[in-house]
């Protein structure tokens, strides 16, 4: 009964034999090679437009490198409060942007609300040398709380950026997740909607180490190169990662898996719903399950064998937690069973 997190599933049969097949023989570093070239023009087809496709070891690297391609000096990024690259990165945004700052922005549901974003920005005025100057805005898909951006909220926060000018990012580590969840294609829920940077993430959706960083215009990334060589992105047989996103995005087996981690998801969801022992703390869009326990009965569960995180509360929830609960995070995958999920929610009788 794992729901710690959808790393710790390892990687799907298909992705694992396609790594088998391409590590006989020899094949040009670098992201050279005949596969690098056939998932670039893959990825062309799934934006429906020609993109930039850089592939990276990690979401952290991705993330800190869009950020980097679009820095400036004194540059500022905006991004929910409570979003990854603020909380859980470790400063790498920071640090590969050579001090750029991240900036927080509050927002219900766990996504930026445009009127405190353009309060935000609006405290950076233009040609005042000792704030420093906004440099791109990044928002979450799916969220760190399993809620998601419908199209017409990325569409606001689209127009604000591009009102200041300003780049509009969008981590995706759940993207698939969020993409089969809204019906959308990677089209109308990146840059037909205003977005102009993904950071692509695949490894939390049943590959072994797979992100990519996507420009939706290229010559936005023409620094890109040398700022991943320099981060030591640059990896030398980029072939495996090209193999695992041949296998992945392969007959949809990408919204295949993302499709069945959200419908476990949405399982255990309504077993929670019936449950005396436990109550949702909001209603989860995605993948991520978030759920309200007594410290006692949670510490049992763990105890019997179900493996999860507790989480901090977010800040636009106060209140929501008695002196004797805590939050804890559920979380599904494409090695989710259905089992699990049905004994978890016996255990909690």
């Amino acid at each position: 009964m794992n729901f710690a997190s959808d790393n710790w599933a390892g990687a799907h049969p298909a992705i694992a034999q396609r790594l088998l097949e391409v590590s006989p023989g020899f094949s040009a570093p670098y992201g050279a090679s005949t596969l690098d070239r056939k998932i670039e023009k893959r990825f062309n087809e799934l934006f429906e437009r020609e993109v930039a496709v850089y592939f990276v070891s990690t979401g952290t690297a991705a993330n800190s490198l869009a950020l980097a391609a679009v820095n400036r000096p004194g540059g500022v990024s905006f991004c929910h409060r409570e979003a990854h690259m603020l909380e859980d990165e470790c400063g790498a945004p920071e640090f590969f942007t050579h001090g750029a700052r991240l900036a927080p922005v509050d927002g219900a549901n766990g996504k930026i609300d445009p009127h405190n974003l353009k309060a935000e920005i609006e405290r950076f005025p233009p040609n005042f040398v000792h704030a420093g100057q906004p440099m791109a805005i990044s928002i979450t898909q799916a969220t760190e709380i399993g809620t998601l951006y419908q199209s017409d909220e990325i569409a606001a926060i689209a127009k604000i950026a591009q009102t200041y000018g300003l780049p509009l990012h969008l981590d995706g580590a759940r993207f698939a997740n969020a993409l089969v969840a809204l019906a959308l294609t990677p089209a109308e829920m990146t840059w037909k909607r205003g977005v102009d940077i993904v950071s692509f993430g695949a490894t939390k959706n049943g590959c072994w180490c797979a992100e990519a960083l996507i420009f939706m215009n290229p010559e936005v990334s023409k620094d890109l190169p040398f700022i991943r060589k320099r981060a030591a992105q640059l990896l030398s047989k980029s072939r495996f990662i090209a193999a695992q996103f041949d296998a992945y995005l392969h007959d949809d087996l990408w919204l295949t898996m993302a499709r069945y981690a959200n419908a476990m998801a949405e399982r255990l969801q309504k077993g929670i719903v019936n449950s005396t022992q436990a109550r949702l703390a909001w209603h989860a869009e995605a993948n991520e399950v978030f759920i309200i326990l007594n410290k006692t009965h949670a510490n049992q569960l763990q105890e019997k064998g179900a493996v999860f995180y507790q989480w901090n509360p977010p800040r636009a929830t106060p209140g929501l937690l008695s002196e004797n609960e805590v939050l804890v995070r559920l979380v599904t995958s494409f090695a989710t069973e259905a089992d699990q999920v049905d004994r978890f929610l016996e255990l909690l009788k």
